[in-house]
């Protein structure tokens, strides 16, 4: 058991050393270089030291990590108070999600963006990702695909009337017809209008809610995020929303595996994660011997299981190593 352990921490580093050699980028920046397309993984796992002064959500603002999946990695960090120096993972490499690597993708359990822009001239083509907020249980962001159709710095806000009367049952406040741009905007000072009526990607003023399921079906973004996408995005980018709460990905010929927390309302499908999991591996295994990088070595892989059971356990959103 020793040997294989100390076996596999080998093959781990080796893997991640090659993948280290294929991008360049800062611990803060979102961009990456998009890898060749037989690769599935990009970033960069890193640990900083925690300071008093911060709490672990805003370290998580820092690096441009949702509040959950900052959780999700650092279960035994305090939130509120971390110790002085404490080690934090930012989980900061990310397996695609199983969809055309062009325009926006949104992988709604993950709660992150990919934006796909097209390359410059002379430019090598890159990969930015960002964290998000999605729509509560009873008010779910959609599935499928659309575009961005409309701009708009400094918008204004006109409250549905499902949200007027859901803040009277709540004993709040009655809501206004018209919200001006300002700092209580709740959309923030950027917005890009999707095709889907009623459904935005926008900024916030609450800022660490980024990151959780907490908005009325629209997808929330940190202020300077928001405003980083909104200058580079066009108007007719095409967007996906997929639902991949078991990402699988290759880096070289060794197998990756990303699992999150399903959304609420998929528990049910989920009550038995690891044969779900097995059943993702399977088709993605029997996809990936009829496609285009298929090799003997990706054909006839052997699936690690201790490494695959304490994934599942685990469900931290950090891509693991399941392949021998």
């Amino acid at each position: 058991m020793t040997i294989f352990i100390f076996v596999s921490l080998i093959m781990r580093s080796i893997a991640i050393l090659f993948f280290t050699l294929l991008t360049t980028t800062l611990a803060q920046a979102a961009s990456w270089i998009l890898p060749p397309s037989d690769i599935d993984i990009f970033g960069q796992v890193t640990v900083v030291a925690a300071s008093r002064e911060e709490t672990l959500l805003d370290i998580a603002r820092r690096y441009s990590i949702g509040q959950d999946e900052m959780l999700l990695a650092n279960p035994l960090v305090d939130r509120w108070l971390p110790p002085e120096g404490a080690e934090v993972v930012i989980p900061g490499r990310y397996i695609f999600p199983h969809a055309e690597r062009t325009g926006l993708v949104v992988n709604l359990p993950e709660m992150r963006l990919y934006y796909f822009p097209k390359a410059g001239k002379g430019k090598k083509p890159v990969v930015i990702t960002y964290p998000i907020s999605i729509g509560r249980m009873d008010w779910r962001t959609p599935l499928g695909r659309t575009s961005i159709i409309r701009k708009q710095k400094d918008p204004t806000w006109t409250p549905p009337q499902s949200l007027k009367d859901e803040a009277i049952a709540a004993g709040n406040p009655p809501l206004p017809n018209i919200v001006p741009p300002g700092p209580n905007n709740p959309l923030g000072r950027h917005a890009l209008y999707l095709g889907t009526a009623g459904y935005l990607i926008h900024g916030t003023d609450k800022p660490f809610g980024i990151g959780m399921r907490v908005t009325h079906g629209c997808l929330r973004m940190y202020p300077e995020d928001i405003e980083e996408l909104f200058d580079q995005v066009p108007t007719g980018t095409p967007v996906q929303l997929v639902n991949q709460p078991i990402k699988l990905g290759w880096l070289a010929d060794s197998l990756f595996i990303e699992l999150h927390p399903p959304l609420e309302e998929d528990e049910h499908q989920y009550a038995d994660y690891m044969q779900k999991a097995r059943e993702v591996i399977t088709s993605f295994l029997e996809r990936s011997a009829s496609g285009k990088n298929a090799s003997p070595t990706r054909k006839n892989i052997i699936i690690d299981e201790l490494a695959l059971e304490l994934a599942v356990f685990e469900k931290n959103g950090i891509p693991v190593l399941i392949s021998k």
